[in-house]
């Protein structure tokens, strides 16, 4: 039986000055959000915990490799809601964990 070795997702995340860089694999958070939430504390962060309706894991992307554009339907209401719009803002509670996120740098709103 050959075991398929666990690929690293590196991430970089901004928040109040500091830049965390953070290397993960798929499915060890179930989105981005809980990945910060986890590994960054900041208060009042996620506080619906991934549903996509409080606004509070709001998410920048300076970069990535992939486009994240394709919203919840949770996630656009509550982006049209906050005000807050541009396809560069995204929930973080509905960007998975996978290879197609590898590189992504986020500023937290």
């Amino acid at each position: 039986m050959t075991h398929t070795p666990v690929k690293d997702i590196s991430v970089t995340i901004c928040h109040d000055g500091k830049i965390h860089e953070i290397k993960t694999y798929a499915n060890e958070y179930r989105s981005l959000m809980m990945l910060i939430y986890d590994q960054i504390y900041t208060e009042g962060f996620g506080e619906c915990l991934g549903m996509g309706k409080c606004g509070t894991c709001l998410v920048e992307i300076i970069s990535s490799s992939h486009e994240l554009s394709c919203y919840e339907r949770n996630e656009e209401m509550t982006l049209l809601r906050t005000g807050i719009t541009g396809k560069e803002v995204h929930l973080s509670c509905q960007i998975m964990i996978d290879e197609y996120i590898d590189g992504i740098k986020v500023n937290i709103i």
